[in-house]
């Protein structure tokens, strides 16, 4: 049974470190967070779907990607908003938006039946996984505040 709701984002990281982290931690399951499973670049290929399920495979880390927890198009166009006004870029932002929290949350993690995911964290050492370094920058933040607040588990946010 695990303790603890961990989180982890791509950008930052070394692929090699990267799963180095997730071994360290035990990860025996890995929650895709992304509406889409794609980064643009090679800095960053090794966190594209394919590649990413391979080697987690090769690590023994059962993959699944929850789409229903992605932030829809009209969610993320409120984020994409925030940014611009604030000249900042997806990679660089360090904190989310408020009309994105709210619209999230309303769109997303109020309509979201977390049973199966409070069993996920109970059963597995699990980690939810969207791109963005920082935790606070990212919805993977809030989906992991979701349910410590209703498994009373800590969150352990793997950085760089």
């Amino acid at each position: 049974m695990s303790t603890a709701v961990r989180t982890i984002g791509a950008y930052g990281w070394q692929r090699e470190e990267f799963h180095r982290r997730l071994r360290e931690h035990g990860v025996d399951l890995f929650l895709d967070l992304r509406q889409r499973r794609g980064l643009r670049g090679p800095r960053y290929a090794w966190a594209n779907a394919t590649q990413l399920t391979e080697d987690l495979e090769r690590s023994g880390i059962a993959y699944r990607h929850l789409k229903d927890l992605a932030p829809t198009t009209e969610t993320r166009a409120q984020q994409h908003a925030a940014d611009a006004a604030a000249g900042t870029t997806k990679s660089a932002r360090q904190a989310l938006g408020e009309a994105f929290v709210s619209d999230y949350r309303r769109r997303t993690l109020d309509r979201y039946d977390f049973s199966g995911l409070l069993h996920d964290f109970q059963q597995h050492a699990a980690v939810l996984f969207c791109v963005e370094e920082f935790p606070a920058a990212c919805h993977r933040s809030l989906v992991a505040g979701r349910i410590e607040g209703l498994n009373g588990v800590e969150v352990i946010h793997l950085l760089p």
